[in-house]
């Protein structure tokens, strides 16, 4: 990229027409998110009376397609246009809704759990797709802080997001907030319209011959040539194991370690949510200063020490700073990540390398979130948490002899 280019980076990045697009895109989809997932809680614990099967059944249908359609969604993110996959993704789940809609006005309300379920599955293939976009619009010297703002406006939702879900379901009912979860997805594919269209794809008969199957098995092995993304997965896997506990576990520090009744667990979340947004902004701030890999080490290192204070402390003010600290590392580990993936994969690999890495977090978290229930039952909570904090610890070890690895742009210059 050019001087001119590299000088006006930070100004150029919010007048970038697809970065634009694509945060206009996500405030929509976060927007119909939320809303489909606190609203149809609400609605689902309504009409079983808080029945715990039902209740968890929508988060197992939330999680399962990312097991099932992770690493299909990032290799066919590799083999079609991605500003058409997301507008396609964008408008079927749309269409999903509405048939959701129709079926809930006519028929069984248990339709509310296909809508969660479908627009899991399209999210498996857009947001791979996103990944490649961004690698394609956004110049490598100007990701971090890319990814900065994406995740700053992530954050915002998580702060904000259970209330607008909570709040559309009292006030309007389930009919009008599925409605709603219709329209944001819609309008987002309206808006993704707006992106530059889509390169053609050159592709030799040999290409076109290869077989579905043989690219996922490349995009497997093209991670495992990879030293830094081979780290990143065994990162991965031991974030994921360290987040499935103290996520689920966190319930039981108000009620054991801190003596404050279970509707305290809200304002540890709130002072969590304001700290990843504060984070976003820090990381914004630094982006051009600090490798991505070494910022997800220190992302994780404060998440390992502030997991390990959290399950020691008797302390409401202590917990609280802690929790506040936890949350700034945070969006420095979602921002390494996603940076890293960027940075260290070519463009016709990231789709797949998403979806290679995706689910060793996410699968270690969601059985750590059902082993650890039953770990609570054997072991105190202070030796969990420990256990927590080492993990994330560990994992953080695992990136220390990547830090002198230099991004694939920046060894094609060399």
């Amino acid at each position: 990229m050019s001087a001119k280019g590299v000088t006006g980076a930070g100004d150029s990045l919010l007048r970038n027409t697809f970065f634009q697009t694509i945060l206009l895109s996500n405030v929509l989809l976060q927007i119909g998110i939320w809303v489909r997932n606190f609203a149809i809680l609400m609605f689902v614990t309504d009409k079983t009376n808080g029945d715990p099967f039902s209740i968890s059944l929508m988060g197992f249908l939330e999680f399962l397609p990312i097991f099932v359609f992770s690493f299909i969604g990032g290799t066919f993110a590799d083999r079609w246009r991605p500003r058409l996959t997301m507008i396609w993704c964008d408008f079927l789940s749309a269409l999903s809704v509405l048939v959701v809609l129709i079926t809930l006005l006519y028929g069984s309300w248990h339709m509310v759990y296909f809508a969660t379920f479908v627009s899991a599955i399209f999210s498996q293939f857009s947001q791979p797709s996103a990944m490649k976009l961004f690698k394609q619009h956004i110049p490598a010297e100007q990701l971090q802080s890319a990814m900065a703002m994406f995740q700053s406006l992530i954050a915002i939702f998580m702060v904000l997001g259970p209330s607008l879900g909570v709040m559309s379901y009292q006030k309007f009912g389930i009919e009008v907030s599925i409605g709603v979860m219709g329209v944001a997805f819609l309008l987002s594919a309206v808006v993704l319209f707006r992106i530059p269209r889509d390169r053609e794809i050159e592709r030799s008969e040999g290409m076109v011959e290869s077989v579905f199957w043989q690219e996922l098995k490349d995009g497997f092995a093209y991670v495992w040539r990879s030293p830094v993304l081979k780290a990143l997965g065994g990162t991965f896997a031991l974030a994921g194991i360290a987040v499935g506990i103290a996520n689920t576990l966190g319930l039981f520090i108000v009620l054991e370690r801190l003596g404050q009744p279970k509707e305290f667990l809200q304002y540890m979340l709130m002072v969590n949510g304001i700290a990843m947004l504060v984070g976003g902004g820090v990381v914004m701030v630094i982006a051009k200063k600090v490798a991505p890999q070494k910022l997800l080490a220190l992302g994780m290192l404060m998440s390992s020490l502030t997991m390990l204070g959290i399950g020691w402390s008797t302390s409401i003010p202590l917990t609280l700073v802690l929790q506040f600290i936890g949350g700034l590392g945070f969006p420095m580990i979602q921002i390494g990540i996603s940076t890293m993936i960027l940075q260290w994969s070519e463009e016709s690999y990231t789709g797949r390398v998403n979806g290679v890495l995706t689910p060793m977090f996410m699968g270690m978290m969601v059985i750590m979130t059902l082993v650890a229930g039953q770990l609570k039952l054997v072991f105190p909570l202070v030796g969990i948490y420990t256990v927590a904090g080492t993990a994330m610890f560990l994992g953080m070890l695992l990136l220390v002899p990547v830090f002198k690895h230099k991004p694939l742009v920046a060894q094609t210059n060399t």
